[in-house]
């Protein structure tokens, strides 16, 4: 018997030994595989693995990030390096800059570095996390800093990367300069998603800010207080339409001791074909990256482009024909002189087979509403808001009703009627 246990206890330490050799070898292919999906998805940031040199009980490599600017093309790359321990059911990735946190002859970090993890399990789940310390950057030449207490950013991967939930603290954020200076305060953020679709995911998220104030050399001071930005997307019929959320408030805007508030605006996406959506956010971001293609070294070929377009052309017709809506909802801003209110809503109806064969533009058959309604006296005690508002007032697109100017607008056959004025449309789509 005492045999037996001994055997079992050989084969358990022979096993405990042998996993952290595993966990090695499946954490540098799914290193791999998580570089390749980056780099395959989208075309603004490139993943290369430089070395990889896996060991025992741990292992080093070193990479590359490629960052391009998805305007000019132009890319900036920054080199890293990260240790690698291997444990019995995943292993725990440390990454560091190749030239340290702080540029030569600078110390960004007065207190400790910061620290930036991958922790991955042999199940596939990840969590990606930056711990950072007190940040203190000046600019000599120019007088501007940039200063910021300690914080934390986390994003954990489950479900081999078809789940993401983010989460990221950060107390207090300070930027300085000779003319202005801006202080953020109590910055919090939390993201919840899952991948339904192609391009698109579902889920909620809200990002909070208690305080944003300004400082000016020439102006009075101005704070923005309690600013919440929430989106909403849920997948509904069996996962083929999806409608979508995106809520801004703001509660008080404070100017010169005077504050006005509060503020809400909401946009909305509803009923989209889910299959046509993602089909036409893959078409933007082919030709994003044939964009980025022409200002760099290589040139798309005039096919890639027309391939390109005609896949954004057919999704767009696809997703009209399939009935949707976009619009504002709701529209609230406070101002010393009154709330600025409105709404406004596009709609395409959910065609038939035979009436989606024949249909020629995805304008013929939009039909949509807009309401406006702001003080007249917005207009009458800033300069600058009559300049901007007069045009529309002498063309009969703002009315006045008692003592505010208004606009009703209903649009319809390639027709807007705005206050009873009709005004054709141009079928652009």
């Amino acid at each position: 018997m005492q045999k037996k246990w001994m055997i079992a206890g050989a084969a358990v330490l022979a096993v405990a030994g042998a996993m952290p050799w595993l966990v090695g070898y499946v954490t540098e292919q799914q290193w791999q595989q998580a570089t390749a999906e980056v780099n395959r998805s989208q075309s603004f940031v490139r993943m290369e693995t430089g070395q990889y040199r896996r060991g025992l009980l741990g292992s080093d490599l070193s990479g590359s990030l490629v960052l391009k600017h998805p305007e000019t093309g132009r890319s900036h790359q920054l080199d890293y390096r990260a240790s690698v321990t291997h444990g019995v059911t995943g292993s725990l990735l440390e990454f560091e800059p190749m030239g340290g946190w702080s540029p030569e002859g600078a110390d960004w970090f007065p207190r400790e570095q910061p620290r930036l993890t991958l922790e991955t399990r042999l199940w596939g789940s990840a969590t990606v996390e930056l711990e950072a310390p007190t940040v203190n950057v000046t600019n000599a030449a120019t007088g501007e800093s940039l200063s910021t207490s300690g914080g934390l950013a986390r994003v954990d991967i489950s479900d081999a990367g078809s789940r993401a939930k983010a989460l990221m603290v950060w107390p207090a954020v300070s930027l300085s300069g000779p003319e202005v200076d801006i202080r953020i305060a109590d910055i919090h953020m939390e993201q919840d998603l899952e991948h339904l679709s192609g391009e698109i995911w579902t889920g909620g998220g809200e990002l909070e800010v208690g305080s944003v104030e300004i400082r000016s050399a020439t102006d009075a001071p101005m704070t923005f207080r309690d600013f919440t930005l929430a989106s909403r997307s849920e997948a509904r019929d069996e996962g083929r339409r999806l409608d979508s959320n995106v809520r801004l408030e703001l509660e008080e805007i404070v100017r010169a001791d005077q504050g006005y508030g509060p503020h809400r605006i909401e946009f909305a996406l509803e009923n989209l074909d889910v299959a046509s959506w993602s089909a036409l956010t893959r078409g933007m971001t082919d030709l994003q990256a044939l964009a980025l293609q022409a200002d760099g070294s290589g040139r798309p070929s005039p096919g890639q482009q027309m391939a390109a377009m005609e896949q954004v052309n057919t999704a767009l017709r696809e997703l009209a024909a399939a009935g949707f809506s976009v619009g504002f909802p709701e529209l609230s801003l406070a101002t010393p002189e009154g709330a600025v209110t409105g709404s406004a809503e596009i709609r395409h109806p959910e065609l038939s087979a035979q009436d989606k064969a024949g249909m020629l533009m995805v304008m013929q058959r939009l039909t949509g509403n807009l309401n406006l309604s702001l003080p007249l006296a917005l207009a009458e005690n800033y300069p600058e808001v009559r300049m901007q508002l007069a045009p529309m007032v002498k063309q009969g697109l703002l009315i006045r009703d008692g003592d505010r100017l208004v606009m009703n607008a209903v649009m319809e056959d390639l027709m807007v009627d705005v206050n009873g004025m009709e005004i054709p449309l141009p079928p652009l789509l």
